[in-house]
C-alpha cells in the first residue's frame, strides 16, 4: 500500500514545515505548493534528509487554473491525498479606510478562497478519513483595525471550512480550522512545531468526537 500523503498548500519555514515533519514522522510523504521556487526546493531537501519523501510545485495559488492543475498532477501522481493542510495568509497594515476594497478582495481571495479551489481540486483523491485542516487565528474574532484584512480573511476561512466539513461528512471526510490564540513565536505554546502537534492531534480525532473548529491553545 502507498504511503499516505499529506498536501500542504502555502508551505514555507514556519507552521507549514512544522507540519510536514509532524505528519512525515508518521509516515506521510509531503506535497509542497507555495510561490516561491528557492524556498519551497530547500524545504523539500531539508524534508528528505529527514527520510521524508516530498514533491512540491511553485504555484501562485490565487491563479485558479495553475493551482488545479498542480493539485490534479500531485494526486495523480500519488494515487491519493489524505491530508489537505491550508495555511497562507495575508498581514497588509491598513486600517479600513486606507485598505482598498481591490486589497481587501487579494486578501481574502489568497487567505480564504483558494481554500476552495484546492479542495475542489483535491476531492477526486481524498478518500474515506481524509482531513483538511485550516490554520486559523483570534484575529476572526478579535481583529487589529491596523490589519483590517487579516480578520476578514480569518473569518471567511472559519465560515468556508464550516461549510465544507457539512458537504463533505457524508464522505467520511472532515474539515477543521485551528484558531490559534497568539502569536507565532510569542511563547514556547506558540512554535510552530506545538501548532503542528495540534493540527496532527485533529487529524487524528474520530469522525464521532469531531469539531469543524477547535481553539488553540484548548
Amino acid at each position: 500500500m502507498s504511503a499516505p500523503v499529506l498536501l500542504v498548500i502555502g508551505a514555507g519555514p514556519g507552521v507549514g514545515a512544522a507540519v510536514a515533519r509532524r505528519f512525515g514522522s508518521e509516515g506521510y510523504d509531503a506535497a509542497l505548493i507555495a510561490r516561491g521556487e528557492e524556498r519551497l526546493a530547500s524545504l523539500a531537501a531539508t524534508l528528505d534528509e529527514l527520510g521524508i519523501t516530498t514533491t512540491w510545485a511553485a504555484v501562485d495559488i490565487t491563479a485558479p487554473a495553475a493551482l488545479t492543475e498542480a493539485i490534479t498532477t500531485i494526486g495523480q501522481r500519488a494515487g491519493r491525498i489524505d491530508v489537505l493542510h491550508f495555511n497562507p495568509s495575508v498581514f497588509r497594515e491598513k486600517d479600513p479606510l486606507a485598505l482598498s476594497v481591490a486589497e481587501l478582495l487579494e486578501d481574502v481571495h489568497l487567505g480564504a478562497a483558494s481554500l476552495l479551489t484546492a479542495v475542489q481540486a483535491a476531492r477526486p483523491f481524498m478518500p474515506s478519513g481524509g482531513r483538511i485542516l485550516a490554520t486559523g487565528s483570534m484575529a476572526a474574532d478579535r481583529p487589529w483595525h491596523l490589519a483590517a484584512s487579516l480578520g476578514v480573511q480569518k473569518a471567511a476561512l472559519r465560515n468556508l471550512v464550516r461549510s465544507l466539513d457539512a458537504t463533505l461528512a457524508p464522505a467520511g471526510i472532515r474539515a477543521a480550522s485551528l484558531t490559534v490564540a497568539g502569536t507565532l513565536g510569542e511563547s514556547a505554546a506558540f512554535t510552530p512545531e506545538r501548532i503542528a502537534e495540534a493540527l496532527f492531534e485533529v487529524a487524528s480525532t474520530d469522525d464521532d468526537r469531531w469539531k469543524p473548529e477547535i481553539g488553540y491553545p484548548g
